[in-house]
């Protein structure tokens, strides 16, 4: 009977988010209906202190901090720069400007949190240079929309603060884990550009840059890089919180943008405003997870669901074998923050139970929510791209250009599942 009252209650859930009810709202509808129907109208006064502990919640102070850095990178222009730059090193490589856009992915992901940032920062600059350059659309929107993906797995993450958030885990070992898997990705990304590209016989390549002009393109790399060190750094050596370091990022970033002659209250105004909104949407939607949670905790949902699948027999192995099914078929018709906030409440505690890694689990977790935002019908980075193509191709290019990318997504989960050590060694050396 447990069992039948939890499936209804997430199919419920995933039904209003169907039909188009704000992510929030459907979560703390089922939270409520659920907590008054298993304790009556007095679970209702349990509801506000736990709202006001998450907004009081010192760690996510970092999430609108995380959303600003990327905003003023982005509107002062100096991921353009970025991209240019990246193109005089990266364009000889078979699959030329190709590789630029997984590397500027990389490099933006660096400071923004947001993977649809990331596609539709990269992709702006990118996609009107790869039109006229006569690179296959197909390909060009596929590297966006995959390396979009790196925003969430590249630290600084506003999806791996949220685990965090929802699991008790520290963020910095979060972002920390991160770094290896981020890189090894991009790597696999740029190998299967090249690869591909010489075995159709038709690999793209840039002009050849001379070597002073690309030396001197590399001060446009320096913004990113050193907003990464500062965050990334103070958070491995233990100088400061994930929140504090944000804040640093953010000091950082204003002193780049004004630096180069675009501060301007305009400029501050968009920043802010674009920031409040996304922030917004973020932290109400954790509040409608923590009501959730509440209501999880209360009826013993979670322990319900660790005996049912203790009792399986599966191996840690087998369930995050069956997980990966799991998230790769949910990922096809929910967002990445509701899909996070929905299931980790659940699939944590049994994960946990039979011991995995609490750190690891937060990385496979990113990993199949990278995922979801390139697999159809919901794939937001799908639609980002092709939001911005300059021509009147279809949706379908996006997809199919995707679709290796998301095989090498699967591989490489894998990869970390038979050496775990891949995410969990440096957060260990903190």
């Amino acid at each position: 009977m447990n069992m039948l009252v939890i499936g209804f209650a997430f199919f419920a859930m995933l039904g209003m988010m169907l039909i188009g009810l704000p992510i929030a709202v459907s979560m703390a509808l089922v939270g409520i209906v659920g907590g008054i129907a298993a304790y009556g109208t007095p679970f209702l006064d349990s509801i506000a202190p736990v709202v006001w502990g998450v907004q009081n919640e010192n760690l996510l102070t970092s999430v609108p901090l995380f959303v600003l850095l990327g905003e003023l990178l982005l509107r002062s222009g100096i991921a353009d720069r970025m991209y240019v730059a990246l193109s005089a090193w990266l364009g000889r490589l078979p699959g030329g400007l190709l590789h630029t856009n997984i590397g500027s992915c990389a490099l933006f992901a660096a400071t923004s949190g947001s993977s649809v940032a990331t596609a539709a920062t990269v992709g702006t600059v990118a996609l009107p240079s790869l039109h006229r350059r006569g690179y296959s659309m197909r390909a060009s929107l596929g590297s966006l929309a995959a390396g979009g993906t790196l925003g969430i797995l590249i630290p600084p993450s506003v999806n791996m603060i949220v685990y965090g958030s929802l699991t008790n885990n520290s963020i910095g070992k979060l972002f920390i884990a991160g770094i290896i898997p981020g890189l090894l990705l991009t790597g696999l990304f740029m190998l299967w550009i090249a690869g591909s590209s010489l075995a159709s016989g038709n690999a793209m390549r840039e002009a050849k840059v001379p070597l002073n002009d690309r030396i001197r393109a590399l001060v446009h790399l320096v913004p990113p890089a050193v907003v990464f060190g500062i965050v990334m750094g103070s958070l491995y050596f233990g100088i400061a919180t994930a929140a504090e370091s944000a804040a640093l990022g953010v000091i950082a970033a204003l002193g780049f943008v004004l630096h180069s002659g675009k501060l301007s209250w305009e400029l501050m105004r968009n920043c802010f405003v674009s920031t409040a909104r996304v922030s917004g949407m973020i932290l109400l939607i954790v509040v409608a997870a923590f009501v959730l949670n509440l209501t999880v905790s209360l009826t013993g949902v979670a322990e319900a669901m660790t005996k049912w699948v203790s009792g399986l027999g599966l191996s840690a192995t087998g369930l995050i074998l069956a997980l990966m099914v799991f998230y790769l078929m949910l990922g096809m018709f929910m967002d990445v923050l509701s899909m996070q906030v929905a299931t980790i409440p659940i699939t944590y505690p049994i994960a946990t139970a039979l011991g995995v890694d609490p750190i690891w689990f937060g990385i496979f977790i990113v990993l199949m929510c990278e995922l979801g935002l390139i697999t159809p019908p919901v794939g937001m980075n799908l639609f980002v791209v092709h939001g911005i193509r300059p021509d009147k191709g279809g949706i379908e290019d996006a997809i199919w250009g995707a679709l290796p990318y998301a095989l090498i997504m699967i591989l490489f989960t894998l990869l970390l599942l038979a050496v775990p050590q891949l995410v969990t060694w440096l957060p260990g050396r903190m």
